[in-house]
């Protein structure tokens, strides 16, 4: 080969390899995505933990009372079954309604305010329904807190924003202990109150939490997200500035650099082509699991107080005659005893034992199977509640249904605040919530009327509902474990 050519090839390789690679001009930017990443989990996230988790308290205990007071106030006003269950369905209604508009104010004017001014409302209504004079000014008053309490979800969605992704897989089921603290708290402060002082004195303690929590909710900033979508990004800067000095972390280096939306979310988005499918799915396994979970939290009741064993609809031979007797009254009257609180407070306490086995399956299975896993087992249980048993029995069967309705919850809360952008993060939250309130108001009816006339009708139509979710669950279209949460659409 020519010298010459051999000399200009090493020239032009020479200078190649002198060259160096260009660098990104301009400043470097990062994503709140980045930053909650960077800051990492610490003790903000703790404190984060303790107080948006302690929404679930307030919340249990005002859902739940009505099981615990349903007996008294059936007395007090002589009321017939469908009455009764009507108190039930009128507090869901109100929580229907408002938890959409709720959540469309929530995503334009932020988590934390409509958080803080639905503690507000609850406690005000709740307090208010203690002094009801009449059964129709009860209704009224507990279809306003039901308007209230669906803003609680609020908590939840604060709490999502601010966990780094590989937390939200185990500290979002673990908010399970508090709504557990609240149902056994408000069963609780019935057997000791409601015999004593009465079901008033028991509805005004129920919102001592309410109260409480809105005074320390001054402790948590709103929404990092929230501030970047609506172009506050010196706000959404400072929060975590914050938070990395609570957690003695370090942020990014840098500048926030996310586009700002001109348009947040309506309910029009739920149902745009990338998202349409997985709405229409949630919204079908919300409407199922509030019908079983409260289907089977008024069933324990109903079961308890009319003692309806071995699925004939009829009472047990030891109470007999004592229920002829109070049937042959306007009214059929029968106050729980403290047998029944022990019960109730024993199948509420299952709540919780499947939590460790939830997590791990969240966390390696994915939730779209974990929640088609629960679903299934609780059809099954319900089935198995027809078979003739014990007082032990049933409240074995209880138990572990009240474990597999509250894994179905949980895991439908995780999946629903991870599959939406943060710009309709709120609005997707509040639609689904109002839509499983509609089998929340259906299941009085069922557990509550129904469940008296045919129990092996109420069962199997329990059952039905669930084994239709799993199939739901099991072909959802998006796997949210492991994933960053989104914050555009």
């Amino acid at each position: 080969m020519d010298p010459k050519l051999l000399k200009f090839n090493k020239i032009a390789l020479e200078e190649l390899s002198s060259r160096k690679p260009d660098t990104p001009k301009g400043p470097k930017t990062y994503s709140v995505e980045d930053a909650v990443e960077t800051i990492g989990f610490g003790r903000f996230h703790i404190m984060l933990f303790l107080i948006m988790g302690s929404t679930g308290i307030a919340e249990a205990m005002e859902i739940m009372l009505l099981a615990v007071i349903s007996s008294s106030i059936r007395c007090e006003w002589h009321l017939e079954n469908w009455q009764v269950a009507l108190v039930t369905t009128m507090v869901f209604l109100g929580y229907m309604v408002f938890s959409v508009l709720l959540g469309l104010l929530a995503d334009r004017y932020g988590r934390r305010k409509i958080l803080v001014i639905s503690f507000l409302w609850g406690a005000f209504f709740s307090l208010l329904t203690s002094f009801s004079p009449s059964y129709v000014w009860f209704v009224f008053l507990r279809c306003m807190v039901g308007c209230g309490v669906s803003g609680h979800a609020q908590g939840l969605i604060i709490k999502t924003e601010f966990l780094p992704k590989k937390f939200r897989g185990y500290m979002l089921p673990l908010s399970q202990v508090f709504w557990l603290t609240g149902s056994l708290l408000i069963i609780g402060l019935g057997w000791v109150v409601n015999p004593s002082l009465g079901w008033r004195w028991l509805v005004r303690f129920a919102s001592i939490p309410g109260i409480i929590l809105v005074i320390v909710f001054k402790f948590i900033p709103e929404s990092a997200r929230f501030n970047v979508s609506v172009g506050n990004h010196q706000e959404a800067v400072h929060t975590l500035q914050k938070i990395a000095n609570i957690n003695h972390s370090k942020m990014p280096e840098g500048t926030i650099s996310e586009p700002v939306v001109d348009n947040m979310g309506s309910f029009l988005d739920l149902l745009d082509p990338k998202y349409r499918r997985t709405s229409l799915q949630i919204w079908i396994i919300w409407l199922g699991i509030s019908f079983a979970y409260y289907g089977v939290i008024l069933a324990s009741t109903e079961l308890l107080e009319r003692n309806l064993l071995c699925g004939s609809g009829q009472p047990a031979l030891g109470a007999q005659e004592e229920v002829l007797e109070e049937s042959s009254t306007p009214c059929y009257c029968h106050t729980l005893s403290s047998s029944d609180y022990q019960t109730m407070l024993i199948s509420t306490v299952g709540e919780i034992a499947l939590s460790p086995f939830n997590i791990l399956g969240i966390n390696f299975l994915g939730r779209r199977w974990t929640l088609g896993v629960t679903m299934t087992s609780t059809g099954v249980f319900f089935l198995l509640l027809n078979i003739c048993m014990s007082q032990p029995g049933l409240i074995g069967i209880l138990f572990c249904l009240r474990a597999l309705v509250s894994a179905n919850f949980i895991n439908i809360y995780v999946y629903t605040a991870e599959v939406y952008p943060t710009v309709m993060r709120a609005i997707g939250m509040g639609t689904s919530g109002s839509l499983c309130r509609i089998g929340a108001m259906a299941a009085p009816f069922i557990a509550q009327v129904l469940l008296s006339a045919s129990i092996m009708g109420g069962l199997c139509l329990f059952a039905s509902i669930c084994f239709v979710c799993a199939i739901s669950a099991f072909a959802l279209p998006i796997e949210t474990k492991g994933r960053a949460l989104q914050q555009f659409k």
